[in-house]
């Protein structure tokens, strides 16, 4: 078998494949007065808010609420749940809900304190971006500090996020991907432009003198990743060669909120509780809000303190409260006892929405769905 020589001298093998560096070296980005600590990719964590310029405004007690109790449902109510609940069933039998005599309502009112906190975070890092053109306003003049930078939540107790270019924080560097080249070796070819035919796997020919014809007999091929260039555009400048080096400033609105439950003693799983919704009694929204005083179980007002000073140790340190918002809501909850074939059964109706929980529904069937 002759070798093809010529194709030997044409198409080198490839070169050691070579890979530019992924993170951009720390020598990249300038000192920032205020800015010291601000790394890549996420450094620099979150940035504790300034001591307030003026005097926090302290809380003021809320005005007491007299009417914490609201009417149980009536026996009809409680009928029509178990109705529905049990036309939800694919395999429940309707005749208990309707045949079935009650015989007992008792309620189980249960109380939900909750407390929301929400808190204004902001972090930094050192960003880029391809250079286009765009403005450069590094070292004109000092940057604002990092909570001077105006940001403002659009809706109170919902989360967000807002992203914002420190000014006067942007430069123009040469890209650390490409050494400023605008194109990096392929990393299919490793810059060499072609590749071993993978059908004569490089000699050229397959059974004996029969010359390849995938490769017309060089034992090299084109790199299809690359178009037999050797090098592609740097996916980090995008071919541009520079880019523009700035700060990026993360502010972060969070919602933090806790509940609390009184247990009730009716027998009803109080996770069920969770997916229900029930009438509000109370609510005091302020910069701080002071715990809650005057209701009538004490388990309320030691959860309202507890939760308060918990919130404004934890998140007073990291992040700025811009409000807090404490509810109480009665959450109804009724156990329904009903006698149908001679025995007794309980369920329970719960929540504004009248959900029912049967557990033990007397009339099931086992059925498959095809």
């Amino acid at each position: 078998m002759d070798i093809n020589a010529e194709a030997q001298t044409m198409f080198a093998p490839p070169a050691a494949e070579s890979h530019g560096p992924s993170a951009p070296p720390a020598s990249m980005f300038d000192n920032m007065p205020g800015y010291e600590g601000t790394l890549a990719g996420g450094g620099g964590g979150f940035l504790p808010p300034p001591m307030p310029a003026h005097p926090v405004p302290q809380p003021e007690p809320a005005p007491e609420q007299p009417h914490w109790n609201i009417p149980s449902i009536t026996e009809e109510t409680a009928q029509e749940a178990l109705k529905l609940y049990a036309s939800s069933k694919c395999c429940y039998s309707s005749a208990p809900a309707k045949d079935g005599v009650i015989t007992n309502m008792e309620a189980f009112n249960t109380y939900r304190y909750r407390l929301e906190t929400f808190t204004e975070s902001r972090s930094t890092e050192w960003s880029h971006e391809p250079y286009t053109g765009q403005p450069v306003d590094a070292y004109a003049q000092p940057p604002p500090g990092p909570w001077d930078i105006p940001a403002k939540a659009v809706n109170f107790f919902l989360n967000d996020k807002q992203t914002i270019k420190v000014p006067y924080t942007s430069s123009v560097k040469s890209c650390h991907g490409c050494v400023g080249m605008g194109r990096k070796p392929c990393k299919d070819c490793a810059g060499a432009g072609n590749k071993v035919c993978w059908v004569c796997n490089g000699s050229g020919y397959r059974h004996g003198d029969d010359r390849c014809h995938h490769c017309s007999g060089r034992g090299r091929e084109n790199c299809t990743r690359c178009h037999g260039q050797g090098a592609m555009q740097c996916d980090i400048c995008r071919g541009k060669q520079q880019l523009l080096v700035y700060i990026n400033l993360t502010v972060k609105w969070t919602n933090n909120s806790n509940d609390y439950v009184v247990e009730q003693l009716s027998g009803l799983n109080s996770d069920n509780l969770s997916q229900v919704s029930g009438k509000e009694l109370f609510r005091d929204t302020q910069y701080l809000v002071y715990p809650v005083m005057g209701f009538p179980d004490p388990a309320v007002v030691q959860a309202a303190q507890r939760f308060i000073s918990e919130h404004q140790g934890k998140f007073s340190q990291t992040s700025r409260i811009l409000q807090q918002r404490q509810t109480i809501e009665l959450i109804p909850v009724t156990r329904v006892t009903y006698l149908w074939k001679g025995k007794s059964h309980v369920y329970f109706v719960y929540g504004n929405e009248f959900k029912v929980n049967a557990d033990n529904y007397p009339a099931t069937c086992c059925c498959t769905l095809m």
